[in-house]
């Protein structure tokens, strides 16, 4: 089956900043677009940000001006910069491909933000 592994999550002071990874097997990576969602506690899982094929990016209002998101087709993987974190940024932040009947789904990494 499809696998996406996350990595790059963990403990950080407000203010800092940390880079995700999702590394995808078994697809045509090139031809999907990649998503990171998080979910925080007590909340519903949102889009922070997402990158089409062709390389379009789009933002959460939230977190626009503060993560950036990048692919390397030639690596499978996609990005994810988050700076000047916030405490509110504390979530499981999961990685999502998706190309027409297909959608698939990271484990996970918690990014935990605190002093």
């Amino acid at each position: 089956q499809v696998q996406l592994v996350e990595s790059g999550g963990g403990l950080v002071q407000p203010g800092g900043s940390l880079r995700l990874s999702c590394t995808a097997s078994k697809i045509n990576f090139g031809s999907y677009g990649m998503g990171w969602y998080r979910q925080r506690p007590g909340k519903q899982r949102e889009l922070v940000a997402g990158i089409t094929s062709g390389g379009t990016t789009n933002y959460a209002d939230i977190v626009r001006g503060r993560f950036i998101i990048s692919r390397d087709n030639a690596k499978n993987t996609v990005y994810l910069h988050l700076n000047r974190l916030k405490p509110e940024d504390t979530a499981v932040y999961v990685c999502n491909a998706r190309f027409g009947h297909y959608d698939h789904w990271g484990q996970g990494t918690q990014v935990t933000v605190s002093s």
